[in-house]
């Protein structure tokens, strides 16, 4: 007997094992970060008393909320289980929004046409690119800085114009997380871009990478990879900020794998000359 219901910390933990096992590469320290941003932001699918399958419908405030780690066991997947896991999902978390919020989530290829059935419309591709760790003989031209705390008050507010809702506290405790590098490009005492890099299952991941021009973009990857230890870095680019594809080639990019973001609702309004790279598939 199959049963939808609320999940604990430890099967968030067992989603994101999951999300390994897919070759989705989450960060070491995922779960405990995930969980924290909402632990109500997750259902699971049950059948004879154990957790098939899952999925995250964070709330990242009342006008928009995010789906994301929706994984099924195989032996289960075409039953039919998997959809009603997932209508669930969207359905609670826009119940969990004031009418007319918005829920944003990132699609492979193959599941457009399913999350348009239930009222998600294309808005963009985001790209997943591949770049090697080490020196790279390239010193920047900004004045590139790890993140302290009294720049906190000001990565808060450049957040805000590149995500929906303002996030203090996930941002915070992200820049934070153990074995992460966090930069930001400061010159004359104001922030003009910053980004994390996080240690994952294979190499790491930067996101967000949030900057003025493409140059100040550039120059955080650099510094990125003179602190990766020689290890390979992924980075998700959007297509609907056209000033990030210079960086495919002054870096030496390499596409490894692309989804399509949509939105359920009207899509939000932010700065998207400054995101060259956004936070995470998974909760957005």
């Amino acid at each position: 007997m199959s049963l939808i219901r609320p999940m604990t910390s430890d099967e968030v933990a067992q989603l994101i094992k999951w999300a390994g096992d897919e070759g989705w590469n989450p960060g070491l320290h995922d779960a405990q970060l995930f969980w924290d941003l909402d632990p109500e932001g997750y259902l699971a699918l049950e059948e004879d008393g154990r957790m098939i399958g899952g999925g995250a419908i964070i709330r990242h405030g009342a006008a928009f909320g995010f789906m994301g780690l929706f994984i099924v066991e195989k032996a289960f997947r075409g039953s039919g289980l998997g959809t009603q896991l997932w209508y669930a999902r969207r359905d609670r978390l826009l119940s969990r929004l004031r009418p007319g919020g918005t829920i944003g989530l990132d699609a492979v290829d193959a599941m457009v046409p399913f999350y348009a059935q239930g009222g998600f419309v294309p808005f963009t591709r985001h790209r997943r690119f591949q770049l090697s760790g080490g020196q790279n003989g390239v010193s920047p031209s900004h004045n590139v800085v790890p993140i302290t705390d009294d720049l906190l008050p000001q990565l808060i507010a450049y957040d805000q114009h590149c995500f929906p809702t303002r996030r203090e506290s996930f941002l915070t405790a992200w820049l934070r997380q153990p074995g992460a590098v966090s930069l930001a490009c400061v010159e004359t005492g104001q922030v003009q871009g910053f980004g994390v890099m996080r240690p994952c299952l294979t190499g790491w991941k930067i996101g967000p990478l949030f900057a003025d021009t493409p140059v100040i973009a550039s120059d955080l990857i650099t510094t990125f990879q003179q602190s990766s230890a020689g290890q390979d870095i992924f980075l998700d680019i959007p297509d609907n900020n056209p000033a990030a594809t210079p960086l495919r080639q002054t870096h030496h990019l390499q596409e490894v794998f692309g989804c399509v973001r949509m939105y359920h609702g009207p899509p939000p309004e932010l700065d998207h000359s400054r995101i060259f790279g956004i936070t995470t598939f998974e909760v957005g």
